[in-house]
């Protein structure tokens, strides 16, 4: 609405006060210039709106640069697909070091077991060793100092 409304009856109601207008679309209340001055205020807004209004338009089409979203949707994409690959890479060096690190578990192990079977081989031997100079002496170790002064006996 506007500062000025216009009833049915040609009655205009100006900040409270009403009045008639006259045909120009003045309040003969205000001062002849004043009145004049504010009419042809309206016609010339009323004139501008409607030159406003009718004049023809063009639609501009607004060119939407898009490349930022493109450049930023590969550059993830690769990011992503980057992560990816390095991420395999990882594990597949992950794993090759686990399996490098049984083989030589295994490997000191068996060389372990191996060096076992040698002492145990050995010792045996040396078992056998003292099992064969027991049984090849003529008396027990308790009798030996006897046994030799028998031997000297005979060869004297």
């Amino acid at each position: 609405m506007s500062f000025m409304d216009k009833g049915e009856s040609g009655v205009s109601k100006v900040g409270g006060a009403s009045g008639v207008r006259d045909a120009g679309g003045a309040d003969p209340m205000l001062e002849p210039e004043l009145a004049q001055a504010i009419a042809e205020f309206r016609l010339s807004v009323h004139a501008w709106s409607d030159a406003a209004i009718s004049r023809p338009r063009t639609a501009v089409e607004v060119a939407v640069r898009r490349t930022w979203r493109l450049a930023a949707g590969w550059a993830l994409g690769c990011a992503l697909i980057a992560g990816g690959l390095s991420g395999g890479v990882y594990e597949h060096r992950l794993h090759q070091e686990q399996a490098r690190i049984a083989a030589q578990a295994a490997e000191q192990q068996r060389l372990a077991a191996e060096q076992r079977g040698k002492d145990a081989a050995r010792e045996e031997e040396e078992l056998m060793a003292k099992v064969d100079s027991d049984v090849a002496r003529e008396a027990p170790s308790a009798m030996e100092p006897l046994a030799r002064l028998m031997a000297e006996d005979e060869t004297r």
